[in-house]
């Protein structure tokens, strides 16, 4: 039967009406229930001190946060798990730098694709890396430590966050800046165990994200860092030397944290977690916990900010991956 044109346009806009009524019910509606934090890494480490905090201030703004940490493949289990997630809002990823840098770069075969399978919500936090020694190993700055290792070729190693992330290629950065190839790299499921190995004496070197819980340990003397890849020394700990003013202005690393969603989330539902990520993000206290963190707080964590700062840090990472010659599989 044939629709006059008259009655189809009402149908039709009657349909349209419907369809943007329910849309917007949807992101009315939502949460109503427990969302899901996938922090890809074990815990400790920069991702888990920003990732709680955050959680503990959504409850006012989208309920309970739950946080649940999948480490492994240098972040790509934990974000894969996400990126093949319902797109509905419950279950985001706590991802950044390093789940773009490792799936664009390194992997042959990626379990994702971080531009096309992950919609970024809203930055979280920069954080820089330290070069960190046990005290047992006799060089109190970055220069003894690289002449230590030119005299005893294959007698350092050190311990990163896992395969591919940025530890690791920071760690093979600075070997090849220095002139050190002999030190083996040993990987970890998660700056944590990495530390604990390096305050135990099990490894005698490690790269790890810059946190409170380093800091103190360094002042504790229990583990030494020698520099931090920051631009500018660190408002946290002003006292540590930054790689540039050693000599090796190569080594200036940022990297961004923030949230991110499985591809097809709601545009309504990633601006209602952007703004309640902005509102926490302006509150005095995470500012300052972040600064006594040794990390800073992002300029605007919007969505389209946050999407160009990743692909920044692909573009960054790019050269520096082909110049070694890094594939993971």
């Amino acid at each position: 039967m044939k629709i006059p044109r008259r009655t189809f346009l009402h149908l039709a806009a009657g349909g349209a009406a419907l369809s943007a009524v329910s849309h917007g019910a949807i992101a009315q509606g939502y949460p109503t229930r427990t969302i899901r934090l996938v922090v890809p890494f074990a815990p400790g480490g920069a991702f888990d001190a920003i990732g709680r905090p955050w959680a503990d201030r959504m409850k006012p703004l989208l309920g309970t946060v739950v946080v649940e940490n999948i480490g492994g493949g240098g972040s790509s289990l934990g974000a894969a798990a996400v990126a093949r997630a319902v797109p509905d809002g419950y279950t985001i990823l706590l991802g950044g730098t390093q789940t773009h840098v490792n799936e664009s770069l390194l992997k042959a075969r990626p379990l994702y694709d971080p531009v096309k399978d992950l919609v970024p919500i809203a930055g979280a936090a920069a954080y820089f890396l330290g070069l960190a020694v046990h005290p047992s190993v006799p060089a109190q700055n970055l220069d003894e430590l690289i002449a230590y290792a030119k005299a005893n070729p294959a007698k350092l190693s050190y311990g990163h966050a896992g395969i591919g992330t940025i530890q690791h290629l920071t760690g093979e950065l600075f070997k090849s800046l220095a002139g050190t190839p002999d030190i083996a790299q040993i990987p970890y499921r998660g700056t944590g165990p990495a530390i604990a190995d390096l305050v135990a004496g099990q490894i005698p070197v490690g790269v790890v994200g810059v946190t409170g819980q380093v800091l103190e340990l360094h002042r504790a003397g229990k583990l030494r860092v020698l520099a931090v890849t920051s631009p500018a020394h660190l408002t946290a700990a002003p006292e540590l030397p930054i790689a540039a003013e050693l000599g090796f202005p190569g080594l200036t690393v940022t990297g961004s944290i923030g949230l991110l969603a499985p591809a097809g989330t709601s545009m309504d539902i990633i601006e209602q977690i952007a703004q309640a990520t902005r509102t926490a993000v302006a509150e005095p206290g995470y500012r300052q916990m972040l600064l006594d963190a040794g990390m800073e707080a992002p300029v605007n964590p919007g969505p389209e900010t946050f999407r160009q700062a990743l692909a920044a840090d692909v573009a960054l990472w790019a050269p520096v991956v082909r110049s070694l010659g890094l594939k993971l599989d």
